[in-house]
């Protein structure tokens, strides 16, 4: 059975298929030129079936899409489906109307992992050390072009640190404390991030939902 993945992330496309092809499932990147719809949900569930159902409508086959981010307990789950786009001019409105904490000017459109990572502990420096809870989320949905829907959700509990730590991963992976290994996502080796990351969770979910589709 041929899935197709709302992404042109290889590494996302690997990690999928992986775990899934023991299903006789094959995953297939988003083909080029393929629309890519502009993600609105206000939950990581909206914006995965947003995609998904995109990418099935183009190409006819069913079709995979995650969405994913960091929620800290005390900037209200900031910066949530916003992870990408934080302190953007974007997320910057969203925080006034929620009453979220944000920086003086938003970031420039151009602003990297890093300069987001930096705002997210500026914005936490208040904070006091066992109030700094927060957690990786990943929501995949699966659609099939006949309406078909099925989502699913992974989670990892972890902290925030002070500063950062490792130069592993990508995004808010260096402040990202797991109190069970002692260390960041950012120290962690990949292996063993990938094991006990949130989409790994998310993606175990999905493999027995659909074992029992199947």
């Amino acid at each position: 059975m041929k899935f197709v993945l709302a992404s042109h992330n290889q590494k996302k496309l690997r990690e999928m298929a992986e775990i899934l092809e023991e299903l006789g499932i094959e995953i297939a990147p988003l083909p080029e030129g393929a629309p890519e719809p502009e993600e609105t949900g206000e939950t990581f569930e909206e914006n995965a079936r947003i995609k998904a159902r995109a990418a099935a409508a183009y190409t006819g086959l069913p079709a995979l899409a995650d969405d994913s981010g960091l929620c800290v307990d005390a900037l209200n789950d900031a910066p949530g489906v916003y992870s990408a786009r934080y302190e953007s001019a974007e997320y910057a409105a969203y925080a006034k109307i929620h009453g979220l904490k944000i920086g003086a000017e938003p970031l420039p459109p151009d602003a990297g992992d890093r300069d987001r990572t930096m705002r997210l502990l500026h914005n936490m420096e208040d904070v006091p050390d066992g109030n700094r809870q927060a957690r990786f989320v990943s929501a995949i949905a699966c659609v099939w072009p006949d309406g078909t829907e099925l989502v699913v959700r992974g989670e990892c509990e972890g902290e925030i640190t002070r500063h950062m730590l490792g130069a592993g991963g990508f995004g808010y992976d260096p402040v990202f404390f797991v109190p069970a290994y002692d260390c960041t996502f950012g120290e962690l080796p990949a292996e063993v991030k990938n094991r006990i990351s949130h989409r790994a969770n998310a993606l175990q979910h999905l493999k027995q939902k659909l074992k029992n589709k199947i």
